[in-house]
């Protein structure tokens, strides 16, 4: 049972970040295939039934936020469209703050529908394409030299370089997977020298626009993740409360030798866990 410090501060939470795979769902490495993690069916009506504003911020580009939230619906979990963001979401808060209207996308629709929905023309990695940005996602089959080749050029007339993730691996059924964010934003910055901005977890950036999706302010939001790298030092970042849980890329030792500042407040086996706690 967490101590009394740790639940006075769980109770002055007014909404919650959710991740997606490894916290809430399992699927393989085309993110097909969903099926509920453990505690799943529990946590998402608790915060309905409690009244908790939340959203489900995943770092994968595949779908766009509709069709995350369809999926999720589609296993019994009340996620409206409204309620589902990824790293598109957060790009195009960026975009239109720094006046990025044209911008070349190494990704699928999961990224260039939000995009274009904000008015913000895609185009695709063809080298000599006029472009104020970069964009990399998820681009694991379509993948090829050319369009690596187009981003660094892009790059190299001045467009800035965004990545929706820079983490190593994503949860899957067959174990840890290989992001592909990560590795074509290897070549480009070591090709150009360039600064890659990530727009998803665990960027400060990717907390503040679920925290405006919310209506609170970054302290007063829960982030409940799987993964040590991205949802509890994302939460610590804006002053948020770090719940980790056990059923994807972490577990039960993967914060034990960690300064006490950088853990997490609460560190569960699931999510069905912080569900019996608040309704508690």
């Amino acid at each position: 049972m967490p101590d009394t410090a740790v639940l006075d501060r769980l109770r002055q939470v007014r909404g919650f970040v959710l991740d997606m795979d490894g916290t809430l769902v399992m699927g393989d490495r085309n993110n097909q295939g969903l099926v509920p993690l453990p505690g799943a069916l529990d946590l998402v009506p608790a915060l309905v039934d409690l009244g908790f504003g939340f959203c489900v911020y995943t770092n994968g580009t595949v779908k766009t936020p509709a069709q995350c939230a369809d999926a999720l619906r589609r296993l019994g979990l009340p996620v409206t469209a409204e309620q589902a963001l990824t790293p598109a979401s957060t790009a195009v808060d960026v975009f239109l703050e720094r006046g990025h209207r044209r911008v070349m996308v190494l990704g699928g629709k999961g990224i260039t529908e939000p995009l274009e929905a904000a008015g913000i023309e895609t185009v695709p990695p063809l080298r000599g394409t006029d472009c104020d940005a970069v964009m990399a996602g998820w681009y694991r089959q379509e993948l090829s030299f050319e369009a690596l080749e187009a981003a660094c050029f892009a790059v190299f007339d001045g467009a800035e370089f965004y990545s929706a993730s820079q983490s190593l691996f994503f949860a899957t059924a067959e174990g840890r997977s290989l992001g592909t964010s990560r590795a074509i934003s290897a070549v480009v910055r070591d090709v150009t020298g360039c600064e890659v901005t990530v727009v998803g977890k665990p960027s400060l950036r990717a907390l503040q626009t679920a925290a405006r999706r919310l209506d609170v302010s970054p302290a007063e939001l829960a982030v409940v993740g799987d993964d040590p790298e991205l949802e509890v030092p994302m939460a610590h970042a804006g002053g948020a409360f770090a719940v980790a849980v056990h059923t994807g890329i972490g577990h039960a030792e993967s914060y034990a030798e960690l300064p006490a500042e950088v853990r997490p407040h609460l560190d569960l086996p699931d999510v069905g866990e912080l569900a019996r706690l608040l309704r508690s």
